[in-house]
C-alpha cells in the first residue's frame, strides 16, 4: 500500500477523479444511497488516499477525508471512509482508520474526533476508541450513529 495525504489543491485531476468515482461506486451504487456526495466540504479537507498495485496498475484501494473543527461539526471529523470492493478483507480499513486518527490528532491536538458511522459498523469504530453519543438515526436510508473519540 502506498498512502498519501493531500489537501484539495494538491490533488491532481486524475486523483480527484479516482476519489469521486470510488465514492460514487461505494456510497451511491453499492449502498444504494441517493445523496449529494459533492457537499462543498472537500475543498477544506485533508484527503487520505491509499493506493495498491493490481496487475501493474495503480488503483485506489481506500480513502477518507479529515475535516478541521468547525467545518462540519464542532469537533474535527473523519468521513467518506471507504475501501473499494477489491480491497476489502485485507485489513486495509484498519490501517486507513489508524492513519486517519493519527493525522487528525497531529493536525488538531487536543480536539475530539466525531464520525457519523453506519450503525452496523459501530463495533469496528469502537475498536479505535469511538463511543456512540446518539441514538441510531436514518441518513439516506441507512441507520447511522454519531460517535466521538
Amino acid at each position: 500500500m502506498e498512502w498519501h495525504w493531500q489537501s484539495f489543491t494538491q490533488l491532481s485531476g486524475a486523483d480527484l477523479y479516482e476519489v469521486l468515482a470510488a465514492r460514487q461506486k461505494v456510497f451511491l451504487l453499492e449502498q444504494k444511497c441517493l445523496y449529494l456526495d459533492i457537499d462543498g466540504l472537500d475543498r477544506d479537507a485533508h484527503h487520505l488516499l491509499g493506493w495498491r498495485k493490481v496487475d501493474g496498475k495503480r488503483c485506489l484501494a481506500a480513502y477518507l477525508r479529515c475535516l478541521r473543527p468547525g467545518a462540519k461539526f464542532a469537533e474535527m471529523s473523519l468521513g467518506r471512509v471507504l475501501t473499494t470492493s477489491g480491497s476489502r478483507g485485507a485489513g486495509i480499513g484498519i490501517e486507513l482508520m489508524e492513519k486517519g486518527i493519527t493525522h487528525a490528532r497531529q493536525q488538531h491536538p487536543g480536539h475530539r474526533i466525531r464520525i457519523s458511522a453506519q450503525a452496523h459498523l459501530q463495533r469496528f469504530y469502537a475498536g479505535f476508541g469511538f463511543e456512540a453519543v446518539s441514538a441510531p438515526y436514518d441518513e439516506d436510508g441507512i441507520l447511522h450513529v454519531d460517535m466521538l473519540r
